[in-house]
């Protein structure tokens, strides 16, 4: 399985980009996206952005990450506040998937 780490641009150089993510950075290929300026935050998957993402969708995925990484040392605590998007409310399919 391969997980999509949300990154944010801090140089690029044409359809190569220096991203960050937390503690972490990374030699990002763009070939995928195309070239981005710098700030916007991608979706990267093995080494190459795949997905031009906005900064709230960006917190959204880290927080399912983190929580992931939370449930795996058994730690179930606080899951509420990773997903407040999705805590008081009925859950709805994808659009597409909804019967017309």
């Amino acid at each position: 399985m391969c997980i999509g780490i949300p990154m944010q641009i801090q140089a690029v150089d044409e359809l190569s980009a220096h991203c960050t993510a937390d503690a972490t950075e990374q030699q990002v290929d763009l070939s995928l996206v195309g070239t981005q300026p710098v700030g916007t935050w991608v979706l990267v998957f093995l080494g190459a952005a795949r997905e031009v993402i906005s900064a709230d969708r960006a917190q959204q995925v880290t927080q399912a990450l983190d929580a992931m990484q939370q449930v795996a040392q058994g730690n179930t605590d606080g899951l509420d506040a990773l997903f407040a998007d999705l805590t008081n409310r009925e859950p709805m399919l994808p659009e597409h998937l909804r019967k017309k």
